[in-house]
């Protein structure tokens, strides 16, 4: 029967081999690894902002294809840091051995016995301070011993019938003190030692012991506390498995010998100093899981491919696209060296390119995979300050949530290779201010092998920066009846204006759009005077 289901689940997992997964994502048992995570100087974190910016949990439903929630919470903690000691190489060895040896699908039935959402918890037994017993809590540890005794002697000396009966009420009182403890363990400690029986499945995988050769060392370590951890388990099947009298006899009997506290702080003491084995064990899993993830995201793919990583700060891109939208339009892209600057009318397409990239560089870091034919770029952290709003629980106005995120772009500038997205610079301010302002801001932003790309509707900011930055752009083509957008990139700056004929082919009054006109060219004039002044 065992292996009937075996078969057929495994035969499941190779018919949806590079599909899209349909299940809900709780984002915030998802971070907490990323969250808890202790990063080293090599690492860049993606921010909240960037990750808003470029609809980070969107990309991440898409391009999430785990088994386990160890391997969901590595996938996702992976994918929010980009660092220049990453072993692509090493990881593309492993996929292609599994996926030549045809074990993938072996791996992926072991993995998704982690799948419930109490897998989650694992990461907290190595992120998270465990609790620690109380001074008082060594008096109590002699409580079952008098229990015990006064068993013994109650026959005897009936008087030892009301020492028990207090020490019964003192140990109700430990044991129940005690419950908010064992919530911490109840969930993570059963999945604890199924992601080691698992691990130990794994490692018998030739390919995967590059991902750790000393894994047994560490499954050795849980070993040695695997018993004292049963009880854990014990809870989690009585709450599922077994009526309420066995549980009320099972409970009679912890709290008569304090069986709860006195294991759990038995076994957090040594969770403290085993933590680190713990960490090697789940990130082992994890890994795993990760790597079968790229390999079943891949194979669902039209197009991808492994980006080049380069000492230069440009970007080189072959038929680029969004990830996440369906039958998207690609496009080529050559930085040669220099920043980026758009042009083009709403809904032409200018800040979904802006998050092209952005995503291709982010899956291209972390995941060694690209939307796009090819790709090659350098090492870039990612800033951005595309989705701005208001701040009004913190009295912010859009104009100044705008400046200091910006600021903060400016203060990095300095320190290291920077891709930094921006969509219509300073737009909370009037024209001339926003103009001049962004010119020299982008002028700074651009400098010490920094690329920005920057989306605007300003033809002026255009040609301030023509001698910086690279000019491109998005248009529609507008007829009688019909607006069409073929979202290709462009070289140069736009030079349609067709905001005002789309109100005429949408039956504004004709002295509205007489009147528009003539207010445009009297603003032309009013931009070439601006422009000398500058």
């Amino acid at each position: 029967m065992i292996f009937q289901y075996r078969k057929k689940k495994i035969e499941q997992l190779k018919s949806s081999f590079g599909d899209f997964k349909k299940e809900e994502y709780n984002f915030d048992l998802i971070k907490l690894y990323f969250k808890n995570k202790k990063r080293n100087s090599a690492t860049t974190v993606i921010s909240d902002r960037t990750c808003a910016d470029l609809d980070f949990e969107e990309l991440f439903m898409f391009l999430d294809r785990t088994h386990s929630k160890p391997g969901q919470q590595y996938l996702y903690n992976q994918l929010r840091n980009t660092q220049s000691s990453h072993n692509f190489e090493q990881d593309e060895k492993i996929i292609s051995q599994l996926i030549n040896d045809h074990s993938i699908f072996e791996i992926q039935y072991l993995l998704s016995k982690l799948k419930h959402d109490d897998g989650y918890y694992i990461a907290s037994l190595f992120q998270e301070k465990q609790p620690e017993a109380p001074t008082w809590f060594k008096l109590a540890r002699y409580s079952p011993l008098l229990v015990i005794a006064s068993l013994i002697l109650f026959p005897y000396i009936p008087q030892f019938l009301f020492v028990l009966m207090g020490l019964i009420v003192f140990n109700l009182i430990v044991h129940y003190w005690n419950k908010k403890n064992l919530i911490h363990y109840s969930a993570s400690i059963p999945q604890l030692i199924k992601l080691k029986e698992i691990a130990k499945h794994l490692y018998k995988y030739h390919a995967l012991k590059a991902i750790n050769k000393e894994l047994l060392q560490s499954t050795k370590v849980i070993d040695s506390i695997k018993n004292k951890m049963l009880l854990f388990q014990l809870e989690a099947k009585v709450q599922g498995e077994f009526q309420a009298l066995f549980w009320f006899i099972i409970e009679l009997y912890k709290i008569l010998f304090l069986l709860e506290p006195i294991i759990l702080f038995s076994v957090s003491k040594q969770l403290r100093s085993k933590g680190r084995e713990i960490e090697k064990i789940f990130d082992f899993v994890g890994k795993t899981d990760a790597l079968l993830s790229i390999a079943s995201l891949r194979h669902g793919l039209y197009s991808y491919c492994q980006p080049q990583i380069t000492t230069e700060a440009e970007i080189e891109a072959q038929e680029m696209y969004h990830p996440l939208i369906p039958d998207c339009i690609p496009n080529n892209l050559s930085t040669h060296g220099r920043s980026i600057l758009l042009t083009g009318s709403n809904m032409s397409g200018k800040t979904t390119f802006i998050r092209t990239v952005g995503i291709n560089i982010l899956t291209g870091l972390t995941i060694n995979t690209c939307f796009a034919k090819e790709a090659s770029f350098s090492y870039f952290a990612i800033e951005s300050a595309i989705r701005i709003s208001d701040d009004l629980l913190n009295s912010k106005s859009y104009y100044l949530e705008e400046v200091q995120t910006i600021h903060s772009m400016i203060k990095k500038s300095t320190e290291r290779y920077n891709l930094f997205l921006l969509d219509e610079i300073f737009k909370g301010t009037n024209t001339i201010e926003r103009i001049a302002s962004g010119k020299a801001v982008l002028s700074y932003l651009a400098k010490n092998n920094n690329l920005v790309f920057v989306s605007t509707h300003d033809i002026e900011l255009a040609e301030l920066l023509k001698d910086e930055y690279e000019l491109y752009h998005f248009c529609e083509t507008v007829d009688n009846s019909s607006i069409d957008f073929d979202y290709q990139l462009k070289k140069g700056p736009l030079k349609n204006r067709n905001a005002i004929r789309i109100l005429e082919m949408n039956d504004y009054p004709k002295s509205i759009i007489e009147d528009a006109i003539a207010i445009s060219r009297d603003a032309d004039m009013r931009q070439v005077k601006m422009m000398s002044d500058l």
